[in-house]
């Protein structure tokens, strides 16, 4: 083989005249060489036709252009650009026994300093991984330390709210409790939380919600319901939610500037005692919860929790149209409600209801 200037002036690595070389056309072509016997070198900096063409070399030294082509199964075209490209990376030399002839280089030499080259750069850049690595560590131990030194910060917005719970998220290591008020979760929201519970989940991590119990009215919030008890998650249901709130890891917990309007923003608070008091405000409802799946029982008086619940909104002075509000149904549902226990407790109005209810225990 011997160098030949192209066209445009630049070198290009074509063989001699095929009968001025010695031997014989190889037949590994016929059984697929190029698809069986490469090796995906392409770590190394070599392409797979240039990987072809040298193993071709190896086996036959002798070999031009013609024969390398019946030898691999590529055009002309192909095999002189992978000389030039062998060339460039030292994988063939001009012979010295040879004049106007190339000679592959050894894989000892040849491919064991391009092996060396490749381990120097994986070198660096774990270097730099393991760099950068430190510095978000650093850039994470100020924000940390930013945070710490009040026992609560605001969260002003959405946004901040999510990205906040983001973090928490990504770094819980036991649990996540929560209170839901709402009836059905806002698409985006569920889309946010999603992929972070399902990481929690992977990760051990016990996630236990608590939503109202008119939420199954709602379909997507329903099928969310069902895909966090598949994989592990824990919920469960009540007539109505106090607040919104969510407790990460005994440590932290997140509930609302104005619980009327929560995507205004929320309060993080790290006061021990805050949420160990929020924590039990927590247990206390998921005692009194019905497990996601199973239909809320009756107690020995006949009611269900939320018609215990309703009776206990209508003592305290609420009207229907706010029970409605607070138990997450329409307004005929807590009339219906509210008509059939008047008749049970043989009462002519809601306020002798409410009177008869103590009277019998029900409250």
């Amino acid at each position: 083989m011997e160098p030949s200037r192209q066209a445009d002036g630049t070198l290009s690595l074509i063989a001699l005249d095929p009968f001025q070389l010695l031997g014989k056309p190889s037949r590994r072509a016929k059984s697929g060489l190029r698809g069986i016997e490469t090796v995906m070198l392409q770590s190394l900096g070599l392409s797979a036709d240039a990987e072809a063409i040298y193993r071709a070399t190896l086996r036959q030294p002798d070999h031009g252009v013609t024969a390398l082509a019946e030898d691999t199964g590529l055009s002309e075209v192909a095999i002189r650009a992978a000389l030039d490209e062998l060339a460039v990376l030292a994988l063939i030399k001009p012979s010295d026994q040879f004049s106007g002839r190339l000679r592959p280089v050894s894989p000892e030499v040849g491919l064991s300093t391009l092996l060396a080259s490749a381990e120097a750069d994986l070198a660096g850049r774990h270097a730099q991984v393991e760099k950068a690595r430190a510095e978000i560590a650093a850039i994470a131990a100020e924000h940390q330390t930013s945070r710490d030194t009040d026992a609560a910060s605001r969260l002003e917005g959405i946004d901040a709210v999510r990205a906040r719970l983001e973090e928490l998220q990504r770094t819980t290591e036991s649990e996540c409790l929560s209170l839901n008020p709402g009836g059905a979760h806002r698409p985006d929201a569920r889309s946010a939380a999603t992929p972070l519970n399902e990481q929690a989940l992977k990760r051990g991590v016990v996630i236990k919600a608590v939503c109202r119990e008119s939420f199954r009215n709602d379909a997507d919030t329903l099928a969310y319901a069902r895909w966090l008890v598949a994989h592990g998650g824990h919920m469960r249901t009540v007539p109505t939610v106090p607040i919104q709130m969510i407790i990460v890891d005994r440590r932290a917990a997140i509930v609302p500037l104005d619980p009327a309007t929560p995507r205004a923003g929320a309060l993080e608070v790290r006061s021990a005692g805050v949420v160990t008091a929020l924590r039990a405000l927590f247990e206390q409802i998921w005692a009194a919860g019905t497990d996601f799946g199973k239909q809320p029982l009756a107690d020995t008086d006949g009611c269900t929790p939320a018609e215990k619940t309703l009776l206990g909104m209508i003592a305290a002075g609420d009207t229907d149209e706010a029970a409605a509000r607070k138990l997450g149904v329409s307004l005929r549902t807590v009339r219906r409600m509210m008509a059939h226990l008047m008749e049970r407790l043989g009462a002519a109005s809601r306020f002798q209801a409410g009177v008869n209810a103590s009277k019998r225990g029900w409250l």
